[in-house]
C-alpha cells in the first residue's frame, strides 16, 4: 500500500530501515509503552471482569459495571475529585473537544469570548477556531519566551462576555508548568462565571494533581500519556458545571459520551495512574535526573543549540526540547531512527506537514530554529545507559548533517 505522502510502501520503508541493534524510544509525546501492571489489568478485564456491557442487567454486565466503578474511584481519589465528576472519552483530544464545544453549545447569551493560550495543543486550538467561525470571538493569550502566559493580559481582557479560558497546566511540547491557581484567581475575580479548562494530558504522572486545590471547572486527561493503553481519555467536570454532548447515540453509564465504555482500556488507564502515583517521588526524581543529563550534556557539548522552554523545576520532569541550529529536524529524526533512537521534531501532531511548531513560534523562535527542534521525553523506565547511548550518537549525527548543510555558522 502506498500512502499519498510516502514515496514507497510501508513494508519497503521498514525493510530499508532495518532493525537497529540497540533502541532508545523517546517519542512519548506521540505514543509509547504500556506498563505491565496496566496490561495485566486489561488482560483480566478481557478474560473476565470487563467483557460485558456495563449497563446491561446480567452477570457480565454487573461485573463490568463494578470494575468500571472501582477503576473510576481509584482515578478520582488520585486527582481528588468525585467519581461522578469523571466522563470517559477515547482520547485526550476528544476530552478537549467535549470541554470546549460542549460548553459553547449551551453558552448563555452574550458570553461569546473564548480565551486559549497561544501554545495550546491543537485539539484545543482547532475546536476554538471552529467556534470562531460560528460567531464566537477567539482570543489567544500571549506567552513569554519560556511559554508562560501573560496574566496581566487576562486581567485586562476578561469581562462579562467571556465564556471560557483554556490553558494547559503543562505544555505538551516545551514542558512549561503554568500557575493555574493564579490564572483561576485572576479570572474569577473579574468574572466568577467564566469556565476554567485545563488540558492536563501532559501533566498526569509528571506533577501531582488535585482538582479541589486547583479548583478548575474542566480538566482533560489521556491514558497513553501515563503509560496506559491508547484509546482512552477522560474529562473532569466539576460538580455543577453544565455541558452538552457533542456526539449522539445510545447512552450507557454516562450522559455525555454515548456508546459502550472501553472497560478494559479504562481499567488499564486507572491501573497505570495508580502505579505511577504510588511510586511518584521515586519516578519523578528519576525523570528529572535523566532529563537534566540530556539537557546539560547537549547544551554544553553541542554548539549552536537552544533549550526551548524553562529550565529546572519550572519544567515538566520528562520534557527535553532543543533546537539544533543549522540542522533540519526531520533529517535528525530519520538519522537517529537509523541508529535506534526515536524522537519527534517540531509539532508532534503535524509531523508530516512542513510547518514549524506553533508553540515554538509563539515563544519567539525563528522558523529555522523551530524546524531544527527535537522533542524527547524520558520515563522512569529509561536508564542512564540509554541516555549515554543518545549522547554518543546525537553529536555525530548533528556534525554530519551540518557538514552537508548549505547554511553554515560562518555565513551568519
Amino acid at each position: 500500500m502506498i500512502y499519498s505522502d510516502l514515496s514507497k510502501s510501508i513494508k519497503e520503508l521498514i525493510e530499508f530501515h532495518g532493525i537497529p541493534k540497540r533502541e532508545v524510544y523517546l517519542d512519548y509525546e506521540n505514543s509509547g509503552l504500556i506498563i505491565p501492571e496496566a496490561l495485566r489489568a486489561m488482560e483480566e478485564a478481557y478474560k473476565f471482569n470487563g467483557r460485558g456491557h456495563p449497563s446491561i442487567t446480567h452477570l457480565p454486565g454487573w461485573l463490568s459495571y463494578e470494575s468500571l466503578f472501582k477503576a473510576t474511584s481509584i482515578f478520582a481519589s488520585i486527582i481528588n475529585c468525585n467519581p461522578e465528576e469523571i466522563v470517559y472519552t477515547h482520547s485526550g483530544s476528544e476530552a478537549n473537544n467535549l470541554a470546549i464545544l460542549g460548553s459553547a453549545v449551551i453558552s448563555p447569551k452574550g458570553r461569546r469570548k473564548i480565551f486559549v493560550s497561544s501554545i495550546e495543543h491543537l485539539s484545543v486550538i482547532f475546536p476554538a477556531e471552529r467556534l470562531e467561525e460560528r460567531g464566537f470571538k477567539l482570543i489567544k493569550i500571549p506567552v513569554d519566551k519560556e511559554g508562560y502566559i501573560d496574566l496581566d493580559f487576562i486581567s485586562e481582557h476578561v469581562d462579562d462576555e467571556t465564556l471560557m479560558i483554556s490553558v494547559g497546566i503543562v505544555n505538551h511540547e516545551i514542558g512549561t508548568i503554568q500557575d493555574i491557581k493564579a490564572l483561576r484567581d485572576i479570572t474569577k475575580d473579574k468574572n466568577k462565571e467564566v469556565l476554567i479548562h485545563t488540558d492536563a494530558c501532559a501533566a498526569l504522572g509528571r506533577i501531582k494533581l488535585d482538582m479541589k486545590e486547583l479548583d478548575v471547572d474542566l480538566a482533560s486527561f489521556s491514558s497513553h500519556k501515563v503509560y496506559g493503553p491508547k484509546g482512552v481519555g477522560a474529562l473532569y467536570i466539576k460538580e455543577g458545571v453544565k455541558l452538552e454532548p457533542i456526539i449522539y447515540g445510545q447512552l450507557s453509564t454516562q450522559k455525555l459520551w454515548p456508546g459502550v465504555e472501553n472497560v478494559p482500556g479504562i481499567l488499564g488507564f486507572s491501573k497505570a495512574v495508580e502505579t505511577i502515583y504510588s511510586n511518584f517521588t521515586e519516578y519523578k526524581s528519576k525523570m528529572i535526573e535523566l532529563r537534566d543529563m540530556l539537557i546539560n550534556s547537549i547544551l554544553n557539548n553541542i554548539d549552536h543549540t537552544l533549550l526551548n522552554g524553562p529550565y529546572g523545576d519550572k519544567r515538566s520532569p520528562d520534557n527535553i526540547n532543543i533546537s539544533f541550529i543549522y540542522c533540519e529536524g526531520e533529517a535528525l529524526t530519520v538519522e537517529l531512527s537509523m541508529n535506534g533512537i526515536y524522537v519527534s521534531s517540531g509539532s508532534a501532531c503535524t509531523s508530516r506537514v512542513l510547518e514549524p511548531s506553533h508553540v515554538l513560534l509563539a515563544i519567539g523562535r525563528r522558523y529555522e530554529e523551530a524546524h531544527g527542534s527535537l522533542l524527547m521525553k524520558v520515563t522512569p523506565f529509561h536508564t542512564k545507559s540509554d541516555m549515554e547511548y543518545v549522547l554518543e550518537v546525537l553529536p555525530r549525527i548533528v556534525n554530519r548533517l551540518r557538514s552537508i548543510s548549505p547554511v553554515k555558522p560562518s555565513n551568519r
